[in-house]
């Protein structure tokens, strides 16, 4: 009996992990979109005039500029994204380049 219960329980086990593997008849297809947005490092110093006055005022001059980057959109309008750090915080800001912030 002993003999038979083993058997049954081999039997079971080598069919639970046994494999069945097939060929794969539909493929996966991966499509990678690229947006026209481009995004241009801009030296601090560069930066327009003002963009440049807009940082100096009361809203945002305890923040300390730490890199600044010109992004043109695929309708062609542009802004400055401009990387600023407070402390331990750090935040970024839109600027278009008449110194408007852009939201």
């Amino acid at each position: 009996m002993k003999k038979i219960i083993l058997s049954a329980a081999f039997l079971a086990v080598a069919g639970l992990t046994s494999v069945k593997a097939s060929e794969i008849k539909n493929p996966i297809k991966v499509a990678v979109y690229q947006d026209s947005t481009t995004k241009t490092p801009v030296e601090l110093k560069d930066l327009p005039a003002p963009v440049q006055e807009t940082l100096k005022a009361d809203a945002v001059k305890e923040w300390t500029p730490t890199a600044a980057f010109l992004v043109v959109n695929a309708d062609k309008t542009e802004y400055y994204l401009i990387n600023v750090k407070k402390g331990e915080e750090t935040g970024s800001l839109k600027i278009d380049k008449e110194g408007k912030v852009v939201q």
